[in-house]
């Protein structure tokens, strides 16, 4: 039996490590306004929609919210524009490939490698490309307040 626990607890580490949470700027790298603006339009990127979920039935604060989950494929050289979060939380899975973000609380780029997920919340602006040879794929998952359900920028 105790082999058996043993093994369930190697099994869930080795998941877990499987998985990096990545999306953290580099000490020292926090600003305010660390990258500007970039790119507004997107580039070879496929946003297609897999499932959403009508939130109204929690309660009047989520009145017409959506949860939405996406797969994005950007092709290399593929850009995801500059968007906010500011009322957009969203947790992004690389599956594979990778990606560089460009965020306005960050003065270097990220890099975001296959199995990383990386959370966006809050006052954070960004924008997306793909600088590797290979198509990155993306999962994200998000909320939807209601004045966002036709907002073409909410990548």
């Amino acid at each position: 039996m105790a082999m058996l626990a043993f093994n369930a607890l190697t099994f869930a580490a080795g998941l877990h490590a499987s998985f990096a949470f990545a999306g953290d700027c580099p000490a020292g790298q926090v600003a305010e306004d660390g990258m500007k603006p970039g790119a507004m339009m997107p580039k070879g990127v496929t946003d297609s929609v897999l499932k959403t979920i009508d939130l109204s039935s929690k309660g009047d604060a989520w009145k017409g919210s959506m949860l939405r989950m996406r797969k994005l494929v950007v092709e290399p050289g593929g850009v995801v524009p500059w968007h906010s979060h500011d009322m957009r939380p969203a947790n992004i899975l690389i599956a594979s490939g990778s990606i560089t973000e460009y965020r306005s609380t960050c003065k270097l780029p990220i890099l975001h490698k296959a199995g990383e997920v990386t959370a966006e919340f809050g006052h954070l602006s960004h924008w997306w490309k793909n600088n590797g040879k290979v198509p990155a794929v993306l999962y994200s998952s998000d909320i939807l307040s209601p004045e966002m359900h036709d907002d073409e920028t909410a990548m």
